[in-house]
């Protein structure tokens, strides 16, 4: 036998007396299931065409034509000099430099660890990222030293007419 709470004004002993679950919607474990994949599955559907556009940007990665860019004229770079250009948009950094008479290279000038500029050190002979210590083999762009631990993107270039022209980025293989 209960014994009624006296402390309560009216006749009811708990607080719940006043909830009218008539007009309350009723959510049980599968209704809520029910709920959570339908949600689930309108995010996957609306997620589709961007991962088409990824999927499609990723497979023309090879194939993909940059437009030709006039790095310097030869008569302006002395051997063992660097030339910082823009490529292939003009927010994107890159160093180029002429090894020899008749050997450019050029890389993004952007560190492989963390995005950090990337300096030529013409006495060393290296490609240097001051934040961490970081150094690359100018004709390879391959990490020497440092965390980086992928080389740097190379530029494809191109002597045409008296000049250097940036031509293309390497696609990066991992």
């Amino acid at each position: 036998m209960t014994e009624k709470n006296n402390k309560i004004p009216f006749e009811e002993d708990n607080y719940t007396h006043n909830i009218n679950r008539n007009n309350e919607r009723k959510l049980d474990r599968r209704g809520f299931m029910k709920t959570l994949v339908g949600a689930a599955g309108v995010f996957a559907v609306s997620s589709l065409p961007w991962g088409a556009m990824a999927a499609k940007e990723l497979m023309g990665l090879g194939e993909k034509e940059y437009p030709r860019k006039k790095i310097a004229s030869l008569d302006s770079v002395a051997v063992g000099d660097a030339v910082e250009f823009a490529f292939p948009g003009e927010h994107d950094s890159a160093i180029m430099i002429m090894l020899s008479e008749t050997k450019f290279v050029a890389y993004q000038n952007a560190c492989t660890h963390l995005r950090c500029p990337v300096f030529w050190n013409k006495e060393e002979k290296d490609l240097l990222c001051p934040c961490h210590h970081g150094k690359f083999d100018v004709e390879t762009g391959a990490p020497t030293a440092g965390p980086p631990r992928r080389p740097l993107p190379e530029i494809y270039v191109k002597v045409d007419k008296g000049s250097v022209y940036a031509t293309g980025v390497k696609r990066y293989e991992a």
